[in-house]
């Protein structure tokens, strides 16, 4: 397939355009500066610019694009670049698709785990409600700004949590963690919806020539609390696991983005992924670190 893909320099894009290509994939990427190769095309998604002729010649396209959330402390300007970020890329492709006499067959749009809230005690499968607070407003309206691509485009919401990779949040919970400051981040039994870097990039690989649309959530299959995880780094980087970071610090050190960010409980289930046949190279978060770091 000839793909499209927005974001391509990023964590997932980047691993995703590696297993494209190994996949004999021929993978074409958006770039906001000159092209400097046959498969780079320029585009201002701030002004709501992309050349037409691109779509059509695509047979898919991936919109990976989206300021970090992971920046803080959230500013309301800061805020306001997290929503404005994913909206104008996603219209900008969603309207040049539309614009194409030939648009792509496939549209796998970015999404996130944050439309769900903090839900502990649920069992989040794909068709489970939207819960409440900032982040579930901002994915509820970069998912309504994908359904305007052709009707005949199939629609792929990827509605992603914490990616296990050398970057990201990993970033940070790695870096205490080799400076031996390794913690428990509040109770520790919240539970955060993980995915290994290489069965995130597979799960969407997996999604281009599926029958699958709507949301999916892109999650490993056994859920974990946020103690498996940060544990379960300790133990790899042979550091010690003696620190608690009570939530009272996270929420006054970090402030709204902490509060969203490292406490919610979501248990998200893939269950449209697993019923789709999709097989997880890392099933368990343990296995998700172990890989991270033993590259």
């Amino acid at each position: 397939m000839r793909v499209l893909v927005s974001g391509a320099s990023g964590l997932v894009g980047t691993e995703l355009t590696r297993q494209l290509t190994e996949h004999g994939h021929d993978v074409h990427t958006l770039v906001r500066r000159a092209p400097r190769a046959e498969n780079e095309h320029n585009w201002a998604p701030s002004a709501g610019m992309l050349d037409e002729g691109v779509m059509d010649s695509m047979h898919a396209v991936i919109n990976l694009s989206g300021a970090s959330i992971g920046r803080i402390p959230w500013t309301p300007r800061y805020k306001k670049l997290i929503l404005e970020s994913r909206l104008q890329t996603t219209h900008t492709l969603a309207q040049a698709m539309s614009r194409s006499a030939t648009p792509p067959s496939v549209f796998l749009s970015a999404s996130a785990v944050g439309i769900y809230g903090d839900r502990p005690g649920e069992r989040l499968s794909d068709d489970a409600t939207r819960g409440e607070g900032f982040l579930a407003d901002v994915v509820e309206a970069w998912e309504d700004a994908s359904k305007i691509r052709p009707e005949k485009t199939r629609l792929v919401n990827l509605r992603t949590g914490l990616v296990v990779g050398n970057g990201g949040a990993m970033k940070p919970l790695m870096l205490e963690t080799k400076f031996f400051l390794g913690s428990r981040i509040g109770t520790g039994g919240q539970h955060w919806p993980w995915i290994s870097l290489y069965d995130e990039a597979a799960a969407i690989r997996h999604l281009l020539t599926s029958t699958l649309s709507g949301p999916v959530n892109l999650a490993g299959p056994v859920p974990a609390t946020s103690d498996r995880l940060t544990s379960a780094m300790a133990r790899e980087m042979k550091r010690p696991y003696a620190l608690v970071l009570p939530e009272t610090v996270v929420s006054l050190a970090m402030g709204e983005a902490g509060r969203a960010l490292l406490l919610p409980s979501q248990k998200m289930l893939p269950s449209k992924l697993i019923s789709d046949g999709f097989t997880f190279r890392h099933s368990t978060v343990e296995e998700a670190v172990e890989a991270l770091l033993a590259r």
